[in-house]
C-alpha cells in the first residue's frame, strides 16, 4: 500500500485524486480546511486540518507518506505568493521525514525547454503573464523551489479543463508538441496518480492534454 500526501484534495481535481487513490488501494493523507468539503470517507483517508502555510499540520501530514501530492493554488484571496511558500513548507517536511517524491500541478504557462508553442500558445501565454501576472510568477518560484530541494519531483502541466467524463486515453507531451488545448480532469487525475510510482518523468513538467 502507498501513502500518499495530499494537498488540495477539496479542488475539483483533487477530489478526483482522492477518489482514484483509494479505489487503487492506497492510503492518503489529506490536508484540508474543512473536512466535510471532501465528502468522502474511507478506512485508508485521514483528514487532517490545517492549510499549507500552517507547518505542523503539513508535517503532520507528511510524516509516514511515501509520496506527496501537490495539487493547491492560488483561489480567490489567497496570499501572492501561496504556491511557492507553501511548496517551500512541504519541501522541508519532506526532507525531515526522508520522504523523496512530489508531484505537483501547475499551468501550462511554465514553458520549459522541450515546449514547442506556436503563435497562438505564445499569445496565451502573453495573455497569462498580461491578466494573471503575479499567479504565473507564484508558479514560477514553486518551481525553483522544486529545483533547488533535492528531490524527485515532477510538475503535471495542463491547459483548459473541462468536466466531461474522462476517456482513459490522453496525450503526454509538451507545448506545441503532441498536444491539444483540453484535458477533462478524470484523465488528469488519471495521470496524476500514476506518477507517483512512474519515474519517467523525474525532473520534468510533461503537459497532458486529451
Amino acid at each position: 500500500m502507498t501513502v500518499n500526501a495530499l494537498f488540495g484534495a477539496t479542488s475539483k481535481t483533487g477530489r478526483r485524486v482522492v477518489a482514484r487513490a483509494l479505489a487503487a488501494g492506497n492510503e492518503v493523507r489529506a490536508l484540508v480546511r474543512d473536512p466535510g468539503r471532501l465528502a468522502m470517507t474511507s478506512p485508508t483517508l485521514t483528514d487532517i486540518r490545517g492549510d499549507v502555510l500552517d507547518s505542523t499540520a503539513v508535517d503532520q501530514a507528511v510524516s509516514g507518506s511515501d509520496a506527496v501530492l501537490s495539487l493547491f493554488g492560488q483561489v480567490k484571496g489567497s496570499p501572492p505568493t501561496l504556491q511557492a511558500e507553501g511548496t517551500q513548507i512541504i519541501v522541508d517536511a519532506m526532507r525531515r521525514h526522508d520522504v523523496k517524491r512530489i508531484v505537483s500541478l501547475s499551468g501550462g504557462g511554465l514553458s520549459p525547454p522541450l515546449d514547442r508553442p506556436g503563435p497562438a500558445d505564445r499569445a496565451i501565454r502573453f495573455v497569462l503573464k498580461t491578466l494573471s501576472g503575479p499567479v504565473l510568477a507564484d508558479a514560477e518560484e514553486h518551481l525553483r523551489v522544486l529545483k533547488a530541494a533535492g528531490l524527485e519531483w515532477t510538475v503535471v502541466r495542463g491547459p483548459r479543463l473541462s468536466e466531461r467524463p474522462g476517456t482513459g486515453t490522453y496525450r503526454v507531451g509538451w507545448v506545441g508538441v503532441d498536444a491539444s488545448t483540453n484535458i477533462s480532469r478524470d484523465d488528469l487525475a488519471d495521470f496524476i496518480l500514476t506518477q507517483v510510482e512512474d519515474r519517467t518523468f523525474i525532473g520534468q513538467m510533461p503537459f497532458i492534454s486529451a
